[in-house]
């Protein structure tokens, strides 16, 4: 299916103006709240100061990041425009309703994408780079033969992607000296998927198997069991086990309801063993490794050698303990 047709019930060159405004979705710029965070904890780590450089960075890193997101709305709305026909709701969108130029609309695409770019180089290569990996992410969603928006779970975690995306905008706004934690971008990251499993669950009960189907090809594998479960997966081995367990509340005489036959399902067994084996290998076993992938938030820790060079040696203390005894 493709998007090829003007429909002639825009009448005057104001209406077709305000269709390709509409594109941008600038509605959505509250989603940009995800940034404010980035921009708080990079501040308190490198001990920025709210001054007049920092604002007027934040201001073109804001205007970064909705430039490119409303690419991505634009670019969206063109390659889903014959899918949303099929919603109850999105079949009013612009593009769906064939108000828009196509040929405008991919121009405004990469237009907005420049706009952004060049917005972000004026702060740092950075968030240059923030921005750029979220246009890029939302071709990925978006464009065939990858678009990941029509394969199950992948849909989900893609799109979710972008919440750890809007943190870096938000620190590389602040500062690039400051490493972000990998801990804190994963735990935003799966915020955002804990959103977007629930988003999904939402709309597929709404619109019904049958037309959620027709909209979106990966509603052909999901269930309101798998939705319902997948969103509680949020971290590996322990959230396994706790989405193993949910899914198994929809089975019928549920062993759920009964807990102490759960000795009868090998798989919630299994799961809990290798929970208890990964506890029990944390607690016992060093892994520098993960200390390097994790390090410490602020990247300012002071090296024994510096603490060294700092501390006077004992004789020094001793020598100067006479002069002191006579100062008195």
């Amino acid at each position: 299916m493709s998007l090829t047709i003007i429909s002639p019930g825009v009448e005057t060159p104001r209406k077709r103006l305000t269709a390709h405004v509409n594109l941008l979705r600038l509605d959505h710029s509250v989603k940009q709240i995800f940034v404010v965070p980035g921009i708080v904890i990079a501040a308190s780590l490198a001990g920025a100061p709210f001054d007049k450089g920092l604002l007027v960075r934040m201001l073109l890193g804001l205007g970064a990041v909705v430039a490119v997101a409303s690419s991505n709305y634009v670019l969206n709305e063109l390659l889903d425009a014959p899918f949303d026909r099929l919603h109850p709701t999105k079949r009013m969108r612009p593009a769906a309703c064939c108000s828009i130029s196509v040929p405008l609309a991919y121009a405004q695409w990469l237009a907005c994408a420049a706009a952004g770019f060049l917005l972000a180089l004026t702060v740092s290569k950075f968030l240059f780079l923030s921005v750029l990996s979220l246009w890029v992410m939302g071709c990925v969603y978006n464009l065939p033969p990858v678009r990941t928006k029509d394969v199950p779970y992948l849909d989900v975690l893609s799109e979710s992607i972008n919440n750890p995306i809007r943190l870096l905008v938000g620190w590389y706004i602040v500062t690039a000296t400051v490493v972000p934690p990998v801990s804190l971008l994963i735990a935003y990251w799966m915020l955002g998927a804990y959103f977007m499993a629930l988003k999904r669950f939402s709309e597929y009960r709404q619109i019904g198997r049958d037309s959620a189907m027709k909209y979106r090809r990966s509603f052909e594998f999901y269930t309101e069991q798998s939705l319902l479960t997948s969103v509680l997966f949020a971290f590996p081995f322990i959230a396994l086990l706790m989405a193993d367990y949910f899914k198994l509340s929809f089975v019928e005489d549920s062993p759920v309801q009964n807990p102490e036959k759960l000795y009868r399902e090998p798989r919630i067994l299994a799961l809990l063993a290798l929970c208890c084996l990964v506890l029990t290998v944390m607690l016992y076993v060093n892994l520098p490794w993960l200390a390097r992938l994790f390090p410490k938030s602020g990247a300012h820790a002071v090296s024994r050698t510096e603490v060294a060079l700092s501390v006077p040696p004992l004789s020094a203390l001793r020598r100067s303990a006479p002069q002191a005894q006579r100062i008195l």
